[in-house]
């Protein structure tokens, strides 16, 4: 049913709970699980804080080696566990919009999101990333809030 499910992970033990939901769903439907981490964009600013160019091309580059060692690791995981093909990505970019437009962009059947919970005024402030892929995505998803 589903050729690829995305699998939206923020690094936290809260969005790793969407992921016995979509093994199930990808080994159900013989689905390539395609993980995916937004990393959040240098600040253009950042010269006015005193980091020197070439600190944030060093920042940057060790924030996208730690967010592929991430996915990897669960990556690993789930091949050895289950016999589910399974491929990883880092973007960078704002998390909610990154989300939708990677989905779309690479023919993605299902995206698989966990809700972090928050309500009230910080949801307010914050705004939610499954609210907003809930609202913008033009395909099926599958949202957990977890517990």
């Amino acid at each position: 049913m589903f050729d690829k499910i995305l699998v939206c992970l923020d690094g936290s033990k809260i969005a790793e709970q969407i992921l016995p939901f979509a093994i199930e769903e990808a080994a159900k439907f013989n689905s390539k699980l395609v993980l995916l981490r937004v990393a959040p964009p240098m600040p253009a600013a950042s010269a006015n804080y005193g980091v020197a160019p070439e600190e944030m091309v060093e920042m940057k580059s060790q924030n996208q080696d730690e967010a592929v060692s991430y996915l990897e690791g669960i990556a690993g995981q789930i091949r050895a566990e289950r016999n589910v093909e399974v491929e990883s990505n880092v973007e960078t970019g704002l998390a909610a919009e990154t989300i939708v437009d990677f989905a779309e962009q690479n023919q993605v059947g299902l995206i698989a999101i966990a809700t972090h919970g928050e309500g009230g005024i910080k949801r307010l402030v914050f705004g939610s990333i499954a609210d907003y892929v809930l609202r913008n995505a033009t395909l099926p998803i599958l949202v957990i809030r977890p517990v």
